[in-house]
């Protein structure tokens, strides 16, 4: 089964963007993955193509209006079980338990908001899942869409090239990533540490879960309190 991702835009110039390239590029040449990008505005109605209006009670900015929106989530997941997204910033954060969910379904429909936001009756009334990639704000919702299908895509099977790369990473268990190291053995006067020199499978592995609940504890406490869900 292909996963599909339709993105709904006023920029579909914006896609695939560097999902066109390395793994996740080579993917979508071999049809492991695809993605179609969706003109919002083809499903405006009036000559001017119009696709927001201001904003109900006043206020700055323009919204997008529910009606237009509407007609192109229906042409494109009629019929449809695959999840419909809408990148905002009052939305659930992202979290590799809900990555690795999407991963696991057909693909998604994912909506980019601009302007001010979305109207609020279409939201409710085309059930859209609100997510977020973050505390802070974009100017709109294609940027958080490709970080979206990055994490998504990377982990569809057979993408990279080593499965066990996307297990053991930040988040997966519950904690960051413990540190990496290379050759040459010194560097700047730096050593690698010599656990990992050792052949010691049992002691790397208990250095590196050490060292991961180190720099968790440091950087990141909340995943601690309330673990990653699996």
């Amino acid at each position: 089964m292909t996963f599909r991702a339709t993105v709904l835009t006023l920029y579909p110039e914006m896609f695939p963007g560097h999902l066109g390239v390395s793994l996740s590029g080579k993917a979508l040449e071999r049809g492991q993955w695809a993605i179609e990008a969706v003109q919002i505005r083809d499903f405006a109605e009036d000559k001017h193509r119009t696709v927001d209006d201001t904003p109900a009670g006043g206020g700055a900015g323009m919204v997008l209006k529910p009606d237009v929106l509407a007609r192109a989530i229906d042409q494109v997941s009629a019929d449809d079980d695959r999840p419909r997204l809408l990148m905002s910033p009052r939305g659930r954060p992202l979290t590799q338990a809900r990555v690795r969910e999407l991963a696991d379904g057909p693909g998604v429909v994912i909506v980019c908001g601009r302007f001010e936001g979305v109207d609020q009756r279409v939201i409710d009334a085309r059930g859209l899942e609100e997510v977020s990639i973050g505390d802070y704000i974009l100017s709109g919702g294609e940027p958080a869409a490709l970080t979206l299908l990055d994490a998504v895509v990377r982990i569809l099977p057979g993408v990279m090239g080593n499965a066990l790369s996307g297990v053991h990473e930040s988040f997966e268990g519950g904690l960051l990533e413990h540190p990496h190291y290379t050759r040459p053995q010194v560097f700047e006067g730096r050593e690698i540490p010599a656990v990992l020199t050792s052949g010691n499978h049992g002691a790397i592995a208990k250095w590196r879960e050490g060292e991961a609940r180190r720099l968790t504890a440091e950087r990141r406490p909340d995943l601690l309190d309330h673990p990653v869900k699996k």
